[in-house]
């Protein structure tokens, strides 16, 4: 059977784009080896960031660096093999990361970040899953009083873009956050407009109900190829082999592995991140996620249980599990909530896809005519997934972009 676009890929970026063009009369066909949301959007920290609105640069500072080739910190790891093959990309990540750099990138990121809720919000309302979804903000957490001042800062510039938080004295976290034992912090944000979500994985999957009530269609397989053809293109899977006019990768972290072959050496690399649920008590809710900024994890309330999250490994694809991580995040974050009993006996671990000038890949894909990519988007594919889709959607069917696409297309690496 021939699509008007397949889209590979059912994370929530590749299961947005798919609701947005059966929404805008196309018929599409969206494939994944998985159940829609199984994978990377299932895994991370359940939030709508509408505060974020800056990028994370690779350490530049000496001392910065020094630090980190102990390769015991909470917030980063590395392993060898990973940095060996992804050493152009790590490469190209430090150049993007100088100041001059940084300032530019972010002007171009926060283009899609004003959107987030906005985009989500029309989601949310035809999937009709406002109880997946509150409103209230999240808490960021330090530890040093220089890093602190310099947060909030930050905080009162970032009014200017529309980003609503209020600075917290210990007292007025503990008031938000009884059960919390906050000694060794200084001090915390509440961003305020910013969303969590009790169960990310959950709320693609809603998103992808919603897509099929409107007569779209998903095809759990494999994808092997994909292939131009004279009227578009076709997908080889490990069953069937399917037709489209269109063709839309947004495989996250597996992209590049399905584009090289038509001749796309993007520079994408996987950051790996852990998590691990344990049973909710009337002594370790929290009403926010909290994220404690100097260790670099973050706690959340799921419906699963208290999601404990790490932040990044760097490591390939199929790399062994290493614990070693979580475990040093799970003995601090026991000091601050009593955490337990787990809810599952192996942790989950999965990967984002990161590009090197920390932004993501949308929009046509250069070579050939009617093959379009999104994908790269990092840590913040979740929050930026809808308005992925509305782009894609519009540029497809060539209406008026809400988002200029230039600073995102993937044609930005073939010139360095």
């Amino acid at each position: 059977m021939r699509y008007k676009v397949i889209v590979i890929g059912a994370g929530m970026v590749g299961t947005s784009i798919a609701w947005h063009l059966q929404k805008n009369n196309s018929q599409v066909l969206l494939l994944d080896k998985k159940s829609p949301g199984l994978e990377t959007s299932y895994g991370n920290a359940g939030l709508i960031q509408r505060e974020a609105i800056h990028v994370h640069p690779f350490p530049r500072k000496l001392i910065e660096l020094i630090k980190m080739l102990p390769n015991k910190k909470t917030d980063i790891r590395y392993r060898w093999p990973a940095v060996l093959r992804y050493q152009h990309a790590l490469r190209q990540y430090w150049r993007f990361s100088a100041p001059f750099s940084v300032q530019k990138i972010e002007k171009e990121w926060q283009t899609l970040i004003e959107h987030c809720t906005s985009e989500h919000q029309k989601m949310i309302t035809a999937a009709d899953v406002e109880d997946l979804i509150r409103r209230d903000g999240w808490i960021e957490m330090h530890r040093t009083e220089d890093k602190f001042k310099t947060a909030v800062v930050v905080a009162k510039k970032a009014q200017e873009q529309g980003v609503e938080h209020k600075v917290l004295s210990l007292a007025e976290l503990k008031e938000l956050e009884p059960n919390g034992n906050f000694e060794g912090f200084i001090g915390a944000i509440h961003w305020l407009n910013s969303w969590q979500v009790s169960n990310p994985g959950a709320l693609v999957n809603a998103y992808a109900k919603s897509y099929q009530d409107m007569q779209g269609r998903i095809a759990k397989c494999s994808v092997k190829t994909i292939l131009p053809d004279d009227n578009g293109w076709q997908v080889v899977t490990d069953n069937e082999i399917f037709y489209s006019d269109h063709l839309v990768v947004a495989a996250g972290p597996w992209s590049s592995q399905l584009i090289k072959p038509l001749g796309y050496n993007l520079p994408l690399f996987p950051m790996r991140g852990y998590h691990q649920h344990f049973e909710t008590t009337e002594k370790n809710s929290i009403n926010h996620s909290l994220i404690d900024m100097d260790k670099g994890f973050v706690m959340g309330p799921m419906q699963q249980g208290i999601r404990i999250t790490t932040g990044a490994e760097v490591s390939v694809m199929d790399a062994k599990k290493d614990f070693g991580q979580l475990q040093a995040v799970l003995d601090i974050a026991k000091n601050i909530l009593p955490l337990k009993d787990k809810v599952e006996s192996d942790p989950w671990c999965g990967s984002r896809p990161c590009m090197p000038d920390m932004k993501p890949v949308i929009g046509a894909s250069g070579k050939h005519n009617d093959l379009w990519f999104a994908f790269g988007h990092g840590y913040q594919g979740f929050t930026l997934g809808p308005i992925t889709g509305r782009i894609i959607e519009e540029l497809i069917h060539n209406k008026p972009l809400t988002v200029d696409v230039e600073p995102f297309n993937a044609q930005r690496f073939f010139k360095s």
